[in-house]
């Protein structure tokens, strides 16, 4: 499965966001990649309002690593963009969010190195230009780097 949308403001990218968590369900992880500011946190507060929480508790859990939304179900949500080495993620317990009660949510998972979860979705992110993004949504079947992170 694959997704190709443009959007020209953040609402748009809220917008196709909610609509795509409608597909959700608890065990899902989505993973988030592309520059900053390209409109990764956005994407979260749409996924927070299709699953039912309050899209204006989001922001970027770049500097405490993780924050939950409470909706439908708990949203996890990761930044790591801070973390240099895979080996960092110890601490953060990843393990006990993926696969469980919720969706976890990451953004800049290349810092997971080959410790990418399998199954997930990929969400990728680019500027067109100042206003508009491009915002590809990947599902492909029997993708797996690593089944578990360790």
């Amino acid at each position: 499965m694959s997704k190709k949308i443009l959007t020209k403001t953040a609402q748009e990218t809220i917008h196709t966001a909610c609509n795509f968590a409608k597909n959700l369900k608890a065990g899902d992880t989505v993973l988030l990649e592309g520059e900053l500011g390209s409109g990764k946190t956005t994407f979260v507060r749409g996924l927070a309002q299709g699953l039912k929480a309050k899209p204006e508790d989001v922001n970027s859990p770049t500097f405490v690593l993780m924050n939950i939304y409470k909706g439908r179900f708990p949203i996890y949500h990761f930044d790591l963009y801070r973390l240099e080495k895979p080996e960092e993620l110890v601490s953060l317990n990843l393990d006990e969010y993926l696969e469980g009660d919720g969706v976890t949510v990451i953004e800049w998972p290349r810092r997971l190195g080959e410790q990418v979860p399998g199954n997930s979705y990929w969400v990728e992110f680019r500027h067109i230009n100042e206003q508009t993004r491009e915002i590809k949504i990947l599902r492909p079947l029997g993708f797996r780097m690593n089944s578990r992170i360790r």
